[in-house]
C-alpha cells in the first residue's frame, strides 16, 4: 500500500504539468510486473463483502484488476505517461478468465499501456493487465480510461487528439438494456466511494468527496465503475450459480452514478445481458457475458 500511496502523491504532483491531447503523445514502452504471490485473505474478504461476492471459492472475476491496480498507478503516474492521472474516468472493461484462480495460487501480474485513442470528450488510453500462475496465463483484461479535455483544432477547423496506434476496442455487443427486467434495487450510501477506495486502493478524488469531485466537473462524488460491474457480476453469480462457466465479460460505463443513489440491476434470465439503471431509466452501465457451452 505504501508504493500505491506514493504513486497517488506523484500523480497529484505531476498531473498539472501534463497536457492531454498532444499530437505527438506516445505511451511508455514495456510493462510493469509483480512477482507471483498468494492473495492476502483479509483484503480479499473485505472486497468480497463490499461487492457482494461470496467469501469462499475462486477469486472474484474482477479481483485481479484490483490486485494489479498499484502497478497500473505506477505506470500511469510515471514521467513518460502522457495523460494526467487525476480525474481519469474508467469508460469500459473487457475481462477474459482462462480458468478459475484460487486465492492460494501465486499470481504474477503485469500491466502495460496498449494505445491512445481520440474520444469525443478528450483522449482515451487502453491499459492491459495479465495474470499468470507458473507462467500460465490465467486471466487478462483491457480497460479504457478517459482524460477529458478540449480537442485541439487543426488548420481545417477539425478537432483532433492523439491518434490511435491500433483499432479501437470493439464495443459491447448490442443489448436492449431498456427492455431488461429489473432484478434488484440497491441503495448506495454517499461514502461508498471512500469505502471501496479503502478496499481497492483506487482513491481518485472524483470518488471521494463532493468537493474534490467538483474540481473535475462532477456535482457529487461518483461510484467507481469497477464497483458497479463487480456488484452486477456478484448479483448474477448469486442468481445463476454458473460463475465457473464464464468465458468473457464486457462492460461499458455509460453515465456516472452520483452518490448517494438508488440504482436498479436489470438482467435477462441467464444474466448474460445486464444493465445498471438509475431514476427514470437512466443507464449507468451495460454489459454482456459469454459462457462455455
Amino acid at each position: 500500500m505504501t508504493s500505491l500511496s506514493a504513486s497517488l502523491v506523484r500523480g497529484a504532483l505531476s498531473s498539472p504539468f501534463k497536457r492531454a491531447g498532444r499530437a505527438n503523445a506516445a505511451l511508455p514502452p514495456g510493462r510493469l510486473t509483480r512477482p507471483g504471490s498468494p492473495v492476502a485473505p483479509g483484503p480479499l474478504a473485505a472486497y468480497a463483502r463490499i461487492c457482494g461476492f461470496t467469501e469462499t471459492g475462486p477469486l472474484p472475476l474482477t479481483y485481479p484488476h484490483v490486485l494489479a491496480f498499484p502497478l497500473t498507478m505506477r505506470l500511469m503516474t510515471g514521467r513518460t505517461f502522457p495523460l494526467p492521472v487525476l480525474g481519469l474516468v474508467h469508460t469500459w472493461i473487457e475481462i477474459t478468465p482462462r480458468r478459475n484462480v484460487l486465492p492460494g495460487e501465486p499470481l504474477e501480474l503485469s500491466v502495460y499501456a496498449e494505445e491512445l485513442t481520440p474520444h469525443r470528450r478528450g483522449t482515451e488510453v487502453t491499459m492491459a493487465t495479465e495474470a499468470r500462475v507458473g507462467g500460465e496465463l490465467v486471466w487478462e483484461s483491457r480497460s479504457g480510461y478517459l482524460s477529458r479535455h478540449r480537442q485541439a483544432a487543426t488548420a481545417g477547423g477539425q478537432a483532433t487528439a492523439a491518434q490511435p496506434s491500433a483499432p479501437a476496442a470493439a464495443p459491447v455487443a448490442p443489448v436492449a438494456h431498456e427492455d431488461l427486467p429489473a432484478r434488484a434495487e440497491w441503495t448506495l450510501a454517499g461514502d461508498l466511494g471512500r469505502r471501496y477506495g479503502a478496499v481497492s486502493g483506487d482513491r481518485n478524488p472524483i470518488h471521494l468527496h463532493p468537493l474534490t469531485a467538483r474540481l473535475f466537473g462532477f456535482p457529487r462524488a461518483i461510484a467507481h465503475g469497477m464497483w458497479t460491474v463487480a456488484r452486477c457480476l456478484a448479483e448474477a453469480d448469486s442468481e445463476s450459480g454458473v460463475a465457473t462457466e464464464l468465458r468473457s465479460v464486457r462492460a461499458e460505463f455509460k453515465a456516472p452514478v452520483l452518490l448517494p443513489a438508488t440504482v436498479t440491476y436489470a438482467a435477462d434470465a441467464t444474466g448474460n445481458a445486464f444493465a445498471l439503471r438509475g431514476p427514470e431509466g437512466r443507464v449507468h452501465l451495460v454489459g454482456s457475458v459469454t459462457r462455455s457451452a
